[in-house]
């Protein structure tokens, strides 16, 4: 064998070798990128408050917030279920689009859901919802052990139109950053 011919078979088994590494390794990058890094968020990997906002002309404003437990990683939907426990006359209307964005939440950031509801009746044509309860996007962790999704707080923002003409709480869609305050 001479010289040339060693070298010729060298450089191709190198070049076989190097194309090989790269396959391997565009493989396993295709592999791991197609796996989610960031999962719906489960009730557990969120704390949840009821921030009161701004108000007048009978207007009210205020908003769900939905802050990550600090080690977190998850996300919202751009649409979340919002319902109400008690003030059965009082409806909740869901305006978020259906292709609104997720939102991510990670190590204690927040993003909020704007609420919008009237309060110009009179005393007798207004009710008083106990709580304001939303449903988290995932009922388990990633181990597969079964989480409830709902989360209730408390409702303190007074009462709600519960009239023919005005009884409704407009929910927003899922949006970045802490809640708007007086």
């Amino acid at each position: 064998m001479t010289i040339r011919t060693t070298v010729r078979r060298t450089a191709a088994a190198l070049a076989v070798a190097g194309v090989a590494a790269g396959a391997g390794a565009y493989f396993a990058t295709s592999a791991s990128a197609a796996e989610p890094t960031v999962f719906p968020c489960t009730s557990n990997q969120f704390t949840t408050k009821l921030v009161p906002g701004d108000s007048g002309a009978g207007n009210r404003h205020a908003a769900l917030q939905f802050t990550a437990n600090m080690g977190e990683r998850c996300y919202l939907p751009g649409s979340l279920s919002v319902s109400l426990v008690g003030a059965h006359n009082v409806l909740v209307n869901n305006e978020a689009p259906a292709n609104a964005p997720a939102v991510a939440l990670v190590d204690g950031s927040s993003a909020y859901v704007p609420l919008h509801w009237t309060a110009i009746a009179g005393e007798e044509e207004k009710q008083t919802p106990n709580a304001i309860t939303v449903t988290a996007p995932s009922d388990s962790n990633l181990h597969g052990d079964r989480i409830d999704p709902s989360v209730q707080v408390g409702w303190s923002l007074g009462a709600v139109d519960a009239n023919e003409g005005s009884h409704t709480i407009d929910v927003g869609a899922v949006t970045q950053g802490v809640a708007p305050t007086v």
